[in-house]
């Protein structure tokens, strides 16, 4: 593996952990205090819990993690257009952040995945 491609698996790996991180806090703050649906929180918190499945398995930069969290992550992307759309105030922007992170997340976990199999290193 070139010391490039090791360089970009490796910068691209942290940005899909804290991406991933990142995604996970919104979602907590967002649905607990931040803008919930009802006062004192909502049940729409338990979108959080598919976000805790990879979490591991990126952290420790496997590669079939990677590969399907691009199709998993496609579903928060959807909630993020919609809410974006559908809801106002606080809510809508904060939609517009998890759009971005889920956007991130997704390329970085796909450079990843470019990176390894261009250095043919496999984790």
């Amino acid at each position: 593996m070139s010391q490039l491609s090791a360089n970009s698996a490796r910068w691209l790996n942290v940005l899909t952990v804290t991406s991933l991180i990142a995604l996970i806090a919104l979602c907590l703050a967002w649905e607990l205090w931040l803008a919930p649906q009802r006062a004192g929180g909502s049940w729409l918190v338990l979108k959080t819990l598919p976000l805790l499945l990879p979490l591991f398995g990126i952290l420790r930069g496997r590669l079939y993690t990677h590969r399907w969290i691009t199709l998993f992550i496609i579903a928060y992307f959807v909630e993020g257009v919609v809410r974006a759309w559908s809801d106002r105030g606080l809510s809508a922007q904060l939609a517009l952040v998890e759009i971005a992170l889920s956007l991130i997340l997704f390329a970085s976990a796909i450079g990843y995945v470019r990176a390894l199999k261009a250095g043919s290193l496999k984790k």
